[in-house]
């Protein structure tokens, strides 16, 4: 657990190129650019899975 309580629902990994696909896909916008790989805030992120789909390297993957 991480944040207030809250699991990460996604990770991403250090394939990531840093394209900012999925910055532009997350609805929450729970994906902040913090160098590669991006950043994703635990309290925003809802699991919906849209920046797995479009990162074009799979660097985004659900979280254990």
């Amino acid at each position: 657990m991480t944040g207030a309580g809250r699991a990460t629902l996604v990770a991403v990994t250090d394939r990531c190129q840093g394209c900012g696909a999925c910055l532009l896909t997350c609805p929450e916008h729970a994906i902040r650019p913090h160098g590669r790989p991006l950043l994703v805030l635990p309290a925003l992120c809802t699991g919906c899975g849209e920046c797995i789909e479009v990162c074009p390297v799979d660097a985004i993957e659900e979280a254990p």
